[in-house]
C-alpha cells in the first residue's frame, strides 16, 4: 500500500483503471479533430493546370498577412484557417486558388452571399457557387472556395470553372 497525502491509504492498483481511463479520453479526443484535406489539385489532374507553387496555409490570427485590410470579414465569419497556392493555365493564364476553412457552413455562405453582384452567374459547385468574367467561388460543407485569374481572356471562365472542379472533387 501506499500513503498519499490526504491520509488515504491505497494500493497501487487503484491507479491503472484511473490511467487507462485518462489514456483512453485522451485518444478520442485526437480522433475528433478534422483531418487537414489538401484541396489542391496536383499539376495535370485538371486539363491543362500547372500548380506553380507550394500551398501556404495560414491561421485565423494571421490571416492579415494574406489579405490586408479584408481579413476581419473571414475572422467575424468564423474563419479556421486559409490555404492558397497558384496555378497556370497552359502555360499563361495565371490564377491562385483559396480554399478558407470557416468554423461551420454558415460561415462560408455569409462569405459568399456578402460579395454577389449582378453580374454573379450561378455554377453548379459544391452547395453554392458563381462564375465572374475573372473569377470562381463556391462553398461545400464549411470550405469557401475563390479562384482568382490575374487576367481575362475569351477562355478563362472555363479554365477557371475546370479548375474549380478539380479543387471541389478533393474537398
Amino acid at each position: 500500500m501506499k500513503f498519499h497525502s490526504n491520509g488515504w491509504m491505497l494500493p497501487k492498483w487503484t491507479m491503472f483503471p484511473v490511467l487507462a481511463g485518462m489514456g483512453i479520453a485522451i485518444i478520442s479526443s485526437a480522433g475528433c479533430k478534422k483531418a487537414q484535406v489538401d484541396a489542391f489539385p496536383a499539376s495535370g489532374a485538371v486539363a491543362g493546370w500547372e500548380k506553380t507553387s507550394d500551398t501556404r496555409t495560414f491561421a485565423a490570427k494571421d490571416l492579415y498577412e494574406y489579405i490586408d485590410g479584408g481579413a476581419e470579414q473571414y475572422i467575424s465569419a468564423g474563419v479556421v484557417s486559409t490555404s492558397t497556392s497558384d496555378y497556370k493555365y497552359q502555360g499563361q493564364l495565371e490564377a491562385v486558388v483559396d480554399v478558407y476553412t470557416m468554423g461551420d457552413a454558415a460561415g462560408a455562405r455569409k462569405i459568399l452571399e456578402t460579395g454577389l453582384t449582378k453580374d454573379a452567374k450561378t455554377v453548379q459547385l459544391g452547395d453554392a457557387g458563381v462564375a465572374y468574367a475573372q473569377s470562381v467561388s463556391f462553398r461545400k460543407g464549411p470550405n469557401l472556395v475563390r479562384i482568382v485569374a490575374y487576367e481575362s481572356t475569351p477562355g478563362t471562365p472555363q479554365a477557371l470553372l475546370a479548375l474549380a472542379h478539380g479543387v471541389e472533387a478533393k474537398l
